[in-house]
């Protein structure tokens, strides 16, 4: 099953079971996948909706801290539900050890070794940590080698 379909499955039980937060979540990204494919008229496989998730995720976790601050409770509660269902659809993220061994293997095949080289390095990592792991903790792991 493809995702794009098992978004929808998930969307017509969440309408179903009257879930409210999981229905906006869930027409969300299929709103985000429409919008990617409208204007690059293409059709997204399963690796590019993930990083379309990955997007939204993003937004989501920058977007608390602010929260936070305002001290509003119940819209706290509400984006971390909607991350948590965000994180129901990625791959399994990457433990720091694993992203350790990625940096590593890739500043060796890279031959990098000074900070200047951390686009170089990040350019190669990206698409093997792609929806798997956070864009910043992989740069303060590369940051930190290349130091």
């Amino acid at each position: 099953m493809s995702l794009k379909e098992k978004l929808l499955d998930d969307l017509k039980t969440a309408m179903k079971s009257k879930d409210v937060i999981r229905k906006n979540v869930v027409q969300l990204i299929r709103s985000a996948v429409l919008q990617v494919e409208k204007d690059d008229r293409v059709t997204l496989d399963d690796d590019s909706i993930i990083t379309v998730i990955a997007k939204e995720l993003k937004k989501r976790t920058d977007a608390l801290p602010e929260y936070e601050k305002s001290g509003r409770q119940d819209l706290i509660d509400g984006l971390k539900t909607e991350i948590d269902i965000l994180y129901g659809y990625l791959p399994p993220q990457l433990t720091e050890d694993e992203i350790v061994k990625i940096v590593d293997e890739t500043i060796k095949r890279t031959g990098a070794s000074t900070i200047r080289d951390m686009g170089k390095v990040m350019q190669e990592i990206k698409p093997r940590i792609e929806g798997r792991a956070d864009g910043k903790t992989v740069s303060q792991i590369v940051k930190t080698k290349l130091k």
